[in-house]
């Protein structure tokens, strides 16, 4: 049996750094874990060829090899399936979807031929067998939540490496917590399940034989989910970090209650982890209150951000606007909390119903849901899938306004001075070519020939002058701003 495995094209989103990659000469930010570790469930004796299209096209000389086709992905990844489904049905190919877009039953995949819901570990030997028998289900379910402890090592080899900008490497599934909007309890549940701390030590030994040199993204929801096996992991993670001379920089998401744990924050920094996404969402406690983000009401939000940044580890973090008790002065107050706690990298979105979540559910009993929502942050073409207590239109109006303030080059910048003022001692990530380019094309596309040069320079010679050991991060946030000015419209010719 020869499977094609096809990751679908990203849109231009926050999460998809487009304009930030070319600095790096890399085509994509992450390889497609996911698929990546269904290959390593299928059959060895199976021949396997990914296509990420997010690092080059599918050709009609991949689907003429096929015996059928491996489709994954999130929902907004759902213009690109759908056409690529088509494509693979119009060659007489059989098609099967799995991932997060079939657990949402995501009206972009209707034309597949089966949909695999659910978690693949215990699917895929059924899958697999029906197959190669030739009677293939249209649908798998599967309600049981998998024991990690068997998840096998991802095929790295089908992956281009260099193509990438960091490695994915995933420890837990699940959350604690019960955020009306996600639909990551929906999924994979509210106890965390974790993989045993040897299974991570195996997958940094295989990225670390392949060459790799650079981030590592733990791509777990809450990294801190179970911190009982956190702790078991992290002082091995050091251990084996130290052997190996620190060859990675860490990053992952977790929730805002790691701002309680000194010790955990403290194994993290000496893991060399440098940056972590939190669900901040907004300053509302109001709204805090009715999306049940109780987690975020335990300890002051900007003490909580200033005691991880202290610590060394950048933080990254999601807002949003939308929720019911938002205020009429909501959009002003975001601005000002995300200037206050100097977050350089703001992810803003509107509030959106995913299928299957606490969200969705009481909006449709509520008579308030317009559409099936496309799970995406795609700034320019802005749209709500529900009806929202504020006014549409003001409520549309604000988030612009958010996006056209903190996303302007001078208040960027400024926050992003601020942002390493208060940063304490960081790891130093590996030196690799990459990045070495990627400072090169930063001084000549930025610092020469971008609209915002008179920005950049006083950002950078700021950096050079008062907060010199953290240059290097002041040049990955400068590129990283540049995507998002592109992004928000901000730098229309730059």
């Amino acid at each position: 049996m020869k499977v094609l495995l096809v990751y679908p094209e990203f849109p231009d989103t926050f999460w998809s750094f487009k304009h930030a990659l070319p600095f790096q000469g890399k085509r994509s930010a992450y390889p497609p874990l996911g698929l990546l570790t269904v290959s390593a469930l299928l059959p060895a004796r199976w021949q396997k060829r990914l296509v990420d299209l997010n690092v080059r096209p599918l050709r009609d000389s991949d689907l003429d090899w096929a015996d059928v086709v491996f489709f994954s992905g999130m929902m907004v990844q759902g213009p690109s399936m759908k056409a690529e489904i088509a494509r693979a049905k119009r060659r007489g190919l059989r098609t099967v979807v799995g991932g997060p877009i079939a657990s949402a039953q995501d009206p972009a995949i209707a034309e597949a031929d089966h949909v695999v819901e659910g978690e693949a570990e215990e699917m895929i030997p059924e899958l697999v067998a029906d197959l190669e028998r030739g009677d293939v289900k249209p649908q798998y379910v599967r309600s049981e939540l998998p024991d990690l402890k068997h998840v096998p090592l991802p095929d790295l080899h089908l992956a281009s490496l260099r193509r990438y900008s960091a490695m994915a490497v995933q420890f837990s599934r699940g959350c604690p917590f019960t955020c009306e909007f996600c639909d990551i309890i929906e999924i994979y549940g509210r106890r965390p399940r974790t993989k045993a701390p040897e299974q991570i030590l195996a997958e940094f030994d295989q990225l670390y034989q392949y060459g790799w040199r650079g981030p590592v993204f733990l791509v777990d929801d809450n990294f801190i989910g179970n911190k009982k096996c956190v702790k078991l992991l992290l002082p091995l993670l050091v251990e084996w970090m130290r052997d190996h001379k620190f060859p990675f920089s860490l990053i992952t998401e977790a929730s805002l209650n790691l701002a309680e744990d000194p010790d955990l924050l403290r194994m993290m920094r000496e893991a060399h982890f440098t940056r972590v996404f939190l669900g901040i969402e907004t300053p509302v406690v109001e709204s805090l209150k009715e999306t049940t983000k109780f987690q975020n009401l335990r300890k002051d939000l900007l003490e909580s951000v200033r005691l991880i940044q202290a610590q060394g580890i950048e933080v990254m973090a999601g807002f949003i606007v939308g929720f019911d008790n938002d205020p009429p002065d909501v959009f002003q107050r975001q601005i000002q909390f995300i200037r206050d706690a100097a977050i350089p990298l703001s992810m803003v979105g509107l509030l959106t119903a995913l299928p299957n979540t606490q969200l969705w559910r009481r909006l449709k009993e509520e008579g308030r849901l317009l559409k099936q929502s496309l799970g995406g942050d795609s700034v320019r073409s802005a749209d709500l899938n529900f009806i929202p207590k504020m006014n549409t239109e003001e409520l549309l109006a604000g988030y612009r306004k958010i996006l056209e303030t903190i996303y302007n080059p001078r208040e960027y910048f400024e926050r992003a001075s601020a942002f390493l003022s208060q940063l304490g001692t960081a790891a130093r990530p590996p030196l690799v070519f990459s990045d070495m380019m990627a400072v090169v094309r930063s001084l000549w596309r930025q610092g020469l020939r971008s609209n915002y040069r008179k920005e950049y320079w006083k950002f950078i010679v700021q950096a050079a002058h008062r907060h010199r050991q953290h240059l290097d991060k002041a040049i990955a946030l400068a590129i990283m701003g540049h995507h998002f000015f592109k992004l928000t419209a901000a730098d229309e010719n730059g």
